[in-house]
């Protein structure tokens, strides 16, 4: 249950960092602040949702998911097909997520 609130996260938070990019990058209108500033924000609350031990640990998986969802963003989004090295470096991502979020821990 928890990797969909990771990918909601990483959604949340590609999508609110891509405004800023595309005001000042791409010349967008400044109304694009506004939402992507929601969007942080809905990030921010998402991530605290996560059910950790410690949030060190939370942000430390939520980075292989959110390599594995910008490579998403950079096909369905922005066009650019991710190659076979960005496919490689992700899988290797998200599997050392996953040794962090599943890992046997005692209490």
């Amino acid at each position: 249950m928890i990797y969909p609130i990771y990918i909601a996260a990483a959604l949340a938070e590609i999508a609110g960092c891509f405004s800023f990019w595309a005001w000042w990058r791409l010349d967008k209108s400044p109304l694009w602040l506004a939402p992507g500033l929601v969007s942080l924000a809905l990030f921010g609350f998402l991530l605290a949702l996560v059910d950790a031990s410690a949030a060190g640990r939370a942000y430390a998986a939520y980075g292989g998911i959110y390599i594995a969802a910008s490579l998403g963003w950079l096909w369905l989004v922005e066009g650019v097909r991710p190659d076979l090295w960005d496919v490689a470096g992700a899988a290797l991502c998200v599997a050392g997520a996953s040794i962090i979020l599943l890992a046997p821990r005692g209490a």
